[in-house]
């Protein structure tokens, strides 16, 4: 299978900015697999798409100010997306601005002092703190937005905004570098209001890394290596899950990454750890075990939540969604509008 065939063209008055300013005002598409049929209504609406008995699945992980803004002795700035804790002082990273001759050396964060080493082709930052590297994170660090959404340096007028928008109102669990966007769409006046019509509501938690955001760089999809994502989920919650499914109830993913924690946790008739990491890649041709319906935003061309989209939805049946959104002026990507496939 040709990654070329995950690619469209989005105009870029299309990507979305800024989030609107009522969470549940986002446009809605909803397409009917068995019916193919859409229609396109508001997410507050979502309401007449759910039903009793229905088991909603959330991932209520929660995104940490993970961008930090490092200074060279030299006096360069060198960018850095914390990944991954691996210690009190110790970070696995990404990082930008650097030569690549360069396989260690010495930055400022703030006051404080940190050492940036080279592994093969990743990074591990060492803060110089007798604390915890947490106390520095959250005294500098800037929520990690995706390149296409413009900050000025994260003091732009939405700047302040983003440190709750670019969240969900569930978001309980720190550890993601990118945020579950689905969720984005929920307000808790709406998640009382699901609950109330008779719909179960469950967490989960994955911690979106570099796995998820990396696009596809291999002409053949099959060859697409995902990094690994940790997840976890309680022993109760997964019987409850469990039950709802062999009953024959809808279990309704909210999010790609709350999907790919489903068909990890259930693969194998059910004997994954409930902890622990996945690098499960789901593409066209995947057969789900649990998911039956799917609630996503609209994903960029050759990524991996692109891809499982499509694995739902059906390739050429998704392609023809994002047309049609396209041409009835939807918002795109994190803060854009959302699509429900059932």
């Amino acid at each position: 299978m040709r990654i070329e065939e995950f690619d469209y063209l989005l105009p870029k008055e299309m990507i979305a900015q800024y989030p609107r300013e009522e969470r549940t005002s986002s446009r809605l598409l909803a397409f009917d697999r068995a019916k193919r049929t859409i229609e396109h209504r508001y997410f507050r609406n979502i309401t007449d798409y759910l039903r009793e008995g229905d088991l909603l699945v959330l991932n209520d992980s929660k995104v940490f100010p993970a961008k930090l803004i490092a200074r060279k002795d030299t006096g360069g700035k060198v960018d850095i997306l914390l990944v991954e804790k691996i210690g009190p002082d110790k970070w696995f990273c990404l990082a930008k601005n650097v030569k690549k001759e360069i396989d260690a050396f010495d930055v400022s964060i703030g006051q404080h002092r940190a050492t940036l080493t080279k592994a093969d082709s990743s990074w591990t930052i060492r803060f110089l703190y007798d604390g915890d590297s947490d106390d520095i994170v959250m005294e500098y660090g800037k929520m990690p937005l995706p390149p296409y959404i413009k900050r000025n340096n994260g003091n732009g007028a939405y700047g302040a905004l983003d440190l709750t928008r670019y969240q969900t109102v569930y978001a309980e669990n720190k550890g993601s570098i990118a945020a579950p966007t689905a969720g984005f769409h929920f307000s808790e006046e709406l998640i009382k209001a699901v609950e109330k019509m008779g719909v179960e509501i469950k967490k989960i938690t994955l911690h979106i890394g570099t796995g998820t955001f990396s696009l596809i760089k291999s002409h053949a999809v099959e060859d697409h290596i995902m990094h690994r994502e940790y997840y976890a989920l309680d022993e109760a919650i997964k019987e409850s899950i469990k039950k709802a499914k062999k009953t024959g109830r809808r279990i309704v993913a909210c999010g790609t990454s709350t999907v790919r924690t489903l068909e990890t946790i259930f693969s194998g008739n059910g004997g994954a750890t409930l902890r622990g990491g996945t690098d499960l890649f789901i593409y066209p041709g995947y057969r789900f075990k649990m998911v039956d319906a799917l609630i996503t935003n609209f994903h960029l061309p050759r990524s991996t939540p692109l891809l499982l989209a499509a694995a739902f939805a059906g390739r050429d049946e998704l392609m023809g969604c994002y047309t049609e959104a396209m041409e009835k002026g939807y918002r795109f990507y994190s803060y854009g509008d959302s699509m429900l496939i059932l």
